[in-house]
């Protein structure tokens, strides 16, 4: 006759109940646990990866692949969460920032352009804003706007650099450049560049510096 399930599951749990405690049961040992040896297996165990939060779920939603382990790993940046701030993932920042660093030391114009989105916002060092928003005007005050100052933080930019804003994307160095996504799960593109910030960023390395002493501090960015 079949029994119920609570019973089933009741008897099951009794009958392992009485395993464990006999002597004789499979795989038992008349060995001592060696407290040394377990702690130098949790030494050795890798560490668990943290969970995913609701923000990086929904950006893996509309990627159609992604780096779960990385993404995971590198989802906290100044600021908070990568993926709840600029609705995407630290992998897509993460190659992206790769793409610009390779460009920027390269001085490749046209890769560069490709990691620009558009409208793109210029700030220059005095202050002026100036919104390009079409690619021929962005071509044309290329050498303005991505001078070698600017392309020489480019060059070195990457991921820990990063500071994210809430719903306003990431930017490094007090926000000389600002990267966002123009869909959820999408690549970050440079949309400013302020170079009014980029010499406050230099101003204040360069204090550091000097109440330091022995590093010398960088020369002030070109105006």
């Amino acid at each position: 006759m079949r029994m119920s399930a609570p019973v089933s599951a009741a008897l099951a749990l009794a009958l392992g109940a009485l395993t464990a405690c006999s002597p004789y049961s499979e795989g038992a040992t008349t060995e001592a646990a060696d407290p040394e040896n377990d702690r130098a297996a949790q030494d050795d165990a890798p560490a668990p990866m943290p969970q995913p939060d609701n923000c990086l779920l929904l950006v893996w939603q509309d990627q159609e692949s992604r780096d779960e382990q990385f993404d995971l790993a590198h989802d906290r940046a100044d600021g908070g969460a990568i993926s709840c701030s600029t609705g995407t993932s630290a992998s897509q920042f993460e190659n992206a920032l790769g793409a610009i660093r390779t460009a920027a030391r390269a001085r490749d114009k046209a890769a560069i352009l490709d990691e620009v989105g558009l409208p793109l916002l210029y700030i220059d060092a005095g202050g002026k804003r100036r919104e390009l928003t079409a690619a021929d005007d962005v071509d044309t005050t290329f050498a303005e706007v991505f001078d070698e100052d600017v392309l020489a933080l480019l060059g070195d930019v990457d991921l820990d650099a990063l500071t994210v804003v809430p719903d306003q994307g990431a930017f490094v160095e007090l926000g000389s450049v600002w990267l966002v996504v123009d869909r959820n799960g999408g690549r970050p593109r440079i949309v400013t560049v302020n170079k009014q910030a980029l010499g406050e960023a230099a101003d204040a390395v360069r204090a550091q510096a000097e109440a330091g002493g022995g590093t010398e501090a960088p020369a002030k960015p070109s105006e």
